[in-house]
This record gives structure tokens, C-alpha cells and sequence, in this order.
């Protein structure tokens, strides 16, 4: 990691350029993919399956038998892990809720807006090296409070057959069912068009590498909403005079070991303090089972020296990261400054990876910049919203004159008619 001592202003946008990939690039791959499964179906799943996970697969859909044999795999102290942070996120969530506000714009004149689950909603959990059966719980609670009606989930299965165990555990203590044996580009485009045995969705949820993400753009423009842009992780720390090098250390390396891709950002109050984290990041490296995952991704990653706070988080609000630890004593005013995150964490003892699996906030937050225009998944995500208006005779009497004055002015008689025809009347 390149150190960088207060950059000049014009040099921000390349410190906050992320690792680049041409998703467009990949298009010519995906497509040919995504048109198989809308015109085979079933038939391209497997085939798929077979030519991408090296399994044969008879049935798609996970059976109640292999639900219960995963149920007596994952150790008890995991699944109390699990049950634990399952209960925080739910908590969380359930506050989310909005109650009906009916408000009266003038008299006779009632309007309100009502949260409506989106019906159908597919998930996508990745398998691989890092089963993220975390993510399932920051998708399937807030879709289950969303009141969504369906739930589809697809994870890949291993050459066996196999569904990742803690993955199903957690899909059967949330208590959903529509789970399928898929991954990959496959997993987008069956949710996305529908087959004979995987329901069509209406929006798609959840990371995956490359290919999922540009398959995921690419059904997106054909009219399959999706959670939100998707990028590699990211994190940004400010740590000032009273923070703990290991601590920040600790931080830069957790995010580090997601993926090459990763990247990392330390912005510090002086170079005395970077120097510390230095020396800690390079003791922990080594001891870590991803250390070499880890070290291509600090590869791209910075430190940045910035003496006045208020320039540092300047420079912080411009990058815009996914998750920002603020490490330092007074972290909670330092919060104040912050415009542009998707997930904030306060003080000395709040490491990203609470927020992570178990403090309760969610963890699918936006990347690459996007927290300037974007929120993390939420029960908002989940709903649509609905506006109602109900007008009596004497509101329409009321607001009727405004209402024909405009639709005039701009040339639509027919929505002027629309009044005048009930107040004749």
C-alpha cells in the first residue's frame, strides 16, 4: 500500500478510483447464456450446471431430506451463532416498518401511502470458497417483514450435489423453502425469465463475482429489477491520535480477505500513525489462512495522510465508501461530517465485521461510489409504495378550480373535462 501525504485536491479522483472491471466486456458471454435458459429452460439449467459446477443434477429443488441432513451437520455453538444474529437483524428490520399516515391536504382531500411487499423476489447466496450464508440472513429477514409472498433462493451446489450445509440451515431456520440447486449466470437467468421448475421473480437480490453481476445488469435492462449497482467490497478507515494501530490493522486486513478485488483505504491524521498500522497489518498478514487473497488486494490499496479532519473527511464524503470505521474518540461527532456512506462504524469497538453478520444492521450496502446516490438493502427494498387519494364531492369542489386552471395551461383538456364533468354534475 502506497502512502500518499495530504494530495492535492485534484488528485482525489484517482485516489478514489476503484479496481476497474469491463463488465460490458462480458456481455458476449452472458448473453448467449441468459437467451439458453429463457428458450430451454430446465434443459440449459442442467446443462449449465454440468459444464460450470461439473454436477449432473435430476432434481433442481432442495428436498425436505436434505434439509434435515444438513440441520444435524453444522455444529450447535454455529447455529446458536446464527439463531443469535438472526434475532438482532429481525429486530432491526422490524423497525423499519411504516405506519399508514393519512394526511388531509385540504378539506375532502385525503391522501396516504401504503408499503406493499414485492410478490415475488429471488435471492442470490453465493457458495465457493466463502459460503455467504450471512447474506441470507440480510436478504430473506427484511423480505419475510417486507411481507414478500414468494421467496426464491438459488446457491450453487458442489460436484456431488450438495448444498453448502450452514447455507441450508439457515434457509430452514428462516423458514424458506424455494431453494435450488443453481449458480452463477444460470441462478440469475432462471429467476429472471422463469422455468419449469423456478419461478420467475420480479427483483433479484444478492453478490456474486463477475459474470453474476453482469447477468444481473443484463436482465435488469430487460425489465427484472435488482437490489442495486454491484462493485468488489470496500472499506475506509479514519483513524486519528487515539486509535489502536492493531485495531485498525485488524479492520483493513478483514475487508482485504473478501476477494483480490478488495479494496481498502486508511485515512490518517498523521504519518506516524500510518507507519504503526503498516507494521501491524504486515505482522497479521502472515498468520491469516486468505494472506495471499489478501495480499493482491491491498495491492490496489492506499494510505492517506490528512492533518486537517476537516479535509480528511472531505476526502471521505468524495470517496464514498461502502463500509467507513471512524477510529477514534470522538467518533460519534466525527460522524456528523459524514454524508456519503453506506454503513458507519463508531469507535475502538466496533469492527466492520459486526455489522457484518450479527450487530443487526445490513451488510449489502452499495460499492464503487454509489453510497453518494444509493442505500444499503433495507425492508424499503423489499416493498413498493403505493399512493392513495380519496377526494368527497366537497374536496373535488374544493381543489376542482386549481386543478382545471393547470390542465389548461398545459393543453389537456380531456383531464380538465375530468373535473368539470363531476362538479356539473
Amino acid at each position: 500500500m502506497k502512502i500518499y501525504i495530504n494530495p492535492e485536491k485534484s488528485y482525489w479522483p484517482q485516489l478514489c478510483t476503484r479496481p476497474a472491471f469491463d463488465y460490458a466486456s462480458l456481455e458476449g458471454l452472458v448473453a448467449p447464456i441468459l437467451d439458453n435458459i429463457k428458450t430451454d429452460g430446465d434443459t440449459a439449467l442442467r446443462k449449465y450446471a454440468a459444464q460450470f459446477d461439473n454436477v449432473q443434477l435430476d432434481a433442481l429443488k432442495v428436498t425436505t431430506e436434505e434439509f434435515n441432513t444438513a440441520a444435524a451437520i453444522v455444529p450447535t455453538a454455529l447455529k446458536q451463532a446464527i439463531t443469535q444474529a438472526a434475532a438482532n437483524i429481525r429486530l432491526f428490520h422490524e423497525a423499519q416498518k411504516e405506519t399508514i399516515l393519512q394526511i388531509y391536504t385540504m378539506p375532502g382531500v385525503l391522501c396516504w401511502r401504503k408499503s406493499v411487499g414485492i410478490s415475488n423476489v429471488g435471492l442470490y447466496i453465493p457458495g465457493g470458497t466463502a459460503p455467504l450464508f450471512s447474506t441470507l440472513l440480510m436478504l430473506g429477514i427484511p423480505a419475510q417483514i417486507a411481507g414478500c409472498n414468494n421467496i426464491i433462493l438459488c446457491t450453487p451446489s458442489n460436484a456431488e450435489g450438495k448444498i453448502n450445509e450452514t447455507i441450508l440451515f439457515t434457509a430452514e431456520l428462516l423458514g424458506l423453502k424455494n431453494v435450488f440447486k443453481l449458480g452463477g449466470v444460470q441462478a440469475i437467468g432462471a429467476m429472471a425469465y422463469g422455468t419449469a421448475s423456478v419461478p420467475k421473480v420480479s427483483k433479484i437480490f444478492g453478490p456474486g463475482n463477475q459474470y453474476v453481476t453482469a447477468a444481473k445488469q443484463m436482465v435488469n435492462r430487460q425489465g427484472t429489477a435488482i437490489d442495486m449497482p454491484a462493485g468488489p467490497s470496500e472499506l475506509a478507515v479514519y483513524a486519528d491520535e487515539t486509535a489502536v494501530p492493531a485495531f485498525v490493522a485488524s479492520d483493513l486486513l478483514s475487508q482485504a480477505e473478501h476477494g483480490i478485488d478488495s479494496q481498502v483505504i486508511l485515512v490518517a491524521s498523521s504519518e506516524k500513525i500510518v507507519l504503526a498500522v503498516q507494521d501491524e497489518v504486515n505482522k497479521q498478514l502472515y498468520h491469516l489462512p486468505r494472506k495471499e487473497v489478501a495480499a493482491i488486494a491491498l495491492t490496489h490499496s492506499r494510505y492517506v495522510v490528512i492533518e486537517s479532519v476537516y479535509t480528511a473527511f472531505d476526502f471521505l464524503n468524495e470517496y464514498a465508501a461502502e463500509h467507513l470505521i471512524i477510529a477514534s474518540d470522538a467518533a460519534l461527532e466525527l460522524s456528523e461530517k459524514v454524508i456519503n456512506a453506506g454503513s458507519i462504524f463508531l469507535g475502538h469497538y466496533s469492527p466492520e465485521s459486526a455489522g457484518d453478520y450479527a450487530s443487526g444492521t445490513n451488510h449489502t450496502l452499495p460499492t464503487n461510489g454509489y453510497a453518494k446516490a444509493y442505500s444499503g438493502v433495507s425492508v424499503d427494498s423489499f416493498v413498493k409504495k403505493i399512493t392513495f387519494q380519496q377526494l368527497s364531492k366537497e374536496g373535488l369542489a374544493f381543489i376542482g378550480n386549481t386543478i382545471e386552471l393547470m390542465a389548461e395551461a398545459e393543453g389537456l383538456e380531456a383531464h380538465r373535462n375530468a373535473v368539470a364533468i363531476r362538479i356539473k354534475k
